[in-house]
């Protein structure tokens, strides 16, 4: 068998308070073990787990990789509401008049994440 993806691992400057703001944004819980000032803390969530561990160095660029995350129970625009109301901050809107397109948002850290369509609207569209 070939090798898995354990978890994705996030460099940042507080590994609790964005482990919690990613846990609330993926529906997720921060690993019971993982204490505030901790160097590491881990999210757990259906659709993956995400490793966070403290790094002296603060973001300089644009980010390498980035998740996209697809809302499972609501719609796009609603779910962008959401994850600016936990602490993201948008840095591009791409949706079109059509309804189709994402929107880009950074993490309280500046981490680049985009929020696409739900099926139900790729569906609605067409393009599922």
């Amino acid at each position: 068998m070939a090798s898995l993806v354990r978890h994705v691992t996030i460099d940042c400057a507080d590994p609790h308070a964005l482990a919690t703001f990613w846990a609330g944004a993926l529906d997720g819980t921060v690993g019971e073990d993982d204490n505030p000032g901790d160097d590491e803390a881990l999210v757990d969530s259906a659709g993956a787990s995400l490793l966070f561990i403290r790094v002296p160095e603060g973001k300089s660029a644009k980010n390498r990789v980035h998740l996209d995350l697809q809302p499972q129970d609501r719609g796009r625009d609603e779910e962008v509401s959401r994850v600016v109301a936990l602490g993201a901050t948008v840095l591009a809107d791409r949706r079109t008049p059509d309804g189709k397109g994402w929107v880009t948002l950074a993490d309280p850290e500046g981490n680049e994440f985009c929020i696409e369509r739900s099926q139900a609207e790729r569906t609605a569209t067409g393009n599922a």
